[in-house]
């Protein structure tokens, strides 16, 4: 079998496509394989399939292709021309590659397995043997190819959520399909209105076909959501780890100012026992535990905070909405009436949103997977240094976290 016999093989050619000549330059670690067509052949326009003769060629390119061997491999062709009566002269489809492309289909698809294994630009490149743009504009038409793609599939249970782009105030907003875990729209900004350019993203049968919407407490979310989604205020529900994070801050605010006056007066019970009061029970060590237990049963205001903390987490264990507000109503009466003014805030926010916060008894849904995205989307961060480029970096979060088909066929 001769070598373009071979190569017409391994490229999976067919006619009126053959390989014309391989040539291998062992100096310059190249193998250039050059394509031609049959004459007399007939090719379809681009735009609209009818089957036409060809009217000419344009000058040779040539395209990357998958490495053979160590080699890196070049295809060459004249890409034929038809005139169609209705659209023009048109350059025809080529079976290897892209419209206006540089590199085969083959190549795309290789590099977007490389970009999704090492997550880098930088390091895919480097594998690849290509520039950073060039790798880089891959990544780009693989995101807008796969958005082009995407159908108003329904997301019944969604999350939405801020993310810093960079140190400061520099925030973008994500939406997350909270079933199939991907990001679902980006917006720029964490207020109101970048939350109304999140859920805008979303098409109407989407927003209408929303069942749940986990969120933290933000106000501007809770107005966007409103906004956006059909009976929205029956839907939405504050996130119970956030809610959890806001007691344990204010049991963790008790500590400090209870340990400074004790600390004054030379009583140094509370030092370092930060990390014992805002840990779960079950992450600490033997030894923790018993230096807990000793601490906590010198009935400091800590202590108190402490206890009423761990008593919230009940909230969520309740069957029906219903059963939860009644508990929570018994647990702030007790709260209320203590001292604890930290506590008492917490208390008074989670009560102006308790309808909110006892959802989660119907609907079931946190933002843990908004989390999990966001460790992700950190890492791909810490991997490149960070991005400077704000419509780069939600490029990125499309690629690696947005579910997209993004290989070319």
């Amino acid at each position: 079998m001769h070598d373009t016999e071979v190569f017409q093989q391994i490229l999976g050619l067919r006619s009126p496509w053959t390989v014309a000549d391989v040539k291998l330059d062992l100096e310059a670690g190249q193998l250039d394989i050059h394509v031609e067509h049959a004459d007399g052949e007939k090719f379809c326009c681009p735009e609209c399939d009818r089957q036409l003769a060809c009217y000419d060629h344009v000058s040779e390119r040539r395209w990357r292709h998958l490495d053979t061997m160590q080699y890196r491999t070049i295809l060459h062709a004249k890409p034929p021309r038809v005139k169609c009566p209705e659209h023009g002269v048109k350059q025809v489809n080529l079976p290897w590659a892209e419209k206006n492309s540089r590199f085969t289909v083959f190549f795309k698809r290789f590099t977007i397995d490389v970009l999704l294994a090492t997550q880098t630009v930088q390091g895919a490149a480097g594998i690849l043997r290509t520039s950073w743009d060039e790798t880089w504009h891959i990544v780009k038409k693989a995101v807008a190819r796969g958005k082009a793609r995407k159908t108003d599939t329904v997301v019944q249970r969604i999350g939405i959520d801020e993310k810093a782009f960079r140190k400061g105030q520099n925030y973008i907003t994500l939406i997350y399909d909270l079933d199939r875990s991907t990001v679902e729209a980006i917006s720029d900004g964490n207020d109101t209105e970048a939350g109304n350019a999140c859920f805008s993203q979303l098409s109407q049968s989407q927003r209408d076909g929303v069942e749940a919407i986990a969120m933290d407490m933000s106000a501007a979310y809770v107005k966007a959501a409103k906004a956006s989604i059909p009976l929205a205020e029956t839907k939405i529900v504050h996130d119970r780890f956030h809610v959890m994070k806001l007691a344990t801050e204010a049991v963790d605010k008790v500590r400090r100012g209870e340990h400074r006056k004790l600390d004054a007066e030379g009583d140094k019970r509370l030092s370092r026992t930060r990390y014992l009061w805002l840990s779960s029970q079950e992450n600490l060590s033997e030894h923790q535990r018993e230096r807990f237990d000793a601490v906590y049963t010198q009935q400091l205001e800590t202590g108190k905070a402490w206890a009423y903390k761990e008593m919230l987490r009940d909230l969520w264990h309740h069957d029906d909405s219903a059963s939860a507000t009644v508990y929570f109503r018994d647990w702030y009466k007790r709260v209320i009436h203590t001292k604890l003014t930290p506590l008492k805030k917490v208390a008074k926010t989670i009560a102006e949103r308790l309808a909110n916060v006892v959802s989660y008894c119907t609907h079931r849904i946190t933002n843990a997977v908004a989390e999990g995205m966001n460790s992700k989307i950190m890492s791909i961060k810490r991997r490149v240094g960070g991005y400077r480029n704000r419509g780069n970096f939600k490029t990125a979060v499309y690629f690696n976290c947005g579910g997209l088909n993004l290989y070319p066929h």
